[in-house]
């Protein structure tokens, strides 16, 4: 019985440091969007740390339309990194999971 114990717990230490690794690899994997005229484009990492934002010239006219495309550019890209870090981080904790029986239905 403690043999299982402290196997669990050496495999949830080695599923942790997995997930930290997996984090860190994150920062490099960047996410690109564009809003639907090209005009605007960001650039993030998949733990959602802005790298770049370019601004075509004539969007520097108007001020509540730039507004308006950074919120909907950004907010586009935040998801998209978003569901790209959920799945990476998801797949590792289910890699590292003990086998419980009925456990899988909560990890979908």
């Amino acid at each position: 019985m403690f043999g299982d114990l402290m196997g669990m717990m050496g495999k949830l230490k080695e599923t942790q440091a997995k997930v930290e690794a997996t984090k860190k690899r994150l920062n490099s994997v960047l996410v690109d969007e564009n809003s639907g005229d090209g005009m605007l484009k960001v650039s993030l990492t998949a733990n959602r740390e802005i790298k770049s934002i370019q601004i075509d010239d004539s969007l520097l006219e108007d001020k509540e339309q730039l507004e308006d495309y950074l919120i909907l550019t950004l907010n586009k890209a935040i998801a998209k990194a978003t569901a790209i870090q959920e799945a990476e981080l998801a797949a590792v904790a289910k890699e590292g999971m003990p086998n419980i029986p009925g456990m899988d239905s909560f990890l979908k």
